[in-house]
């Protein structure tokens, strides 16, 4: 019913113009809009609507990826402005912080200024 539709993703903020910053000049997304309620940036497929909100406490888990060619590219470009790779004892990193699923996935996971996980995979 909804597979050939463009997606509108979410994600909340608490601190808009340090998210407008993040997204618009580190991740390189082009803002499509902003008003009092969000920003609202075009991805491929569609847009990533970064909603204004007073409270919330960021998820443990992913709420936004990218599919791209190369993890460690992007993770470098990314350390270039002060990015890093979020780190967790359970699974086996390497040095940039980029993890090898049992398929041969390789991911890598950071934050927005609001704690919001955000990942890059192959």
């Amino acid at each position: 019913m909804l597979s050939k539709n463009p997606i509108h993703a979410f994600v909340p903020t608490m601190k808009s113009q340090e998210a407008k910053t993040f997204y618009k000049d580190v991740l390189g997304l082009e803002l499509t809009s902003e008003d009092e309620f969000a920003l609202e940036f075009q991805i491929t497929g569609g847009f990533l609507r970064v909603t204004k909100v007073q409270d919330f406490k960021p998820h443990p888990f992913t709420v936004f990826g990218w599919m791209v060619e190369d993890v460690a590219l992007i993770v470098i470009q990314l350390n270039e402005k002060n990015i890093f790779c979020e780190r967790y004892g359970f699974i086996e990193q390497d040095d940039l912080g980029i993890w090898t699923a049992p398929n041969g996935t390789k991911i890598a996971w950071f934050k927005d200024p609001d704690g919001n996980l955000l990942s890059v995979n192959d």
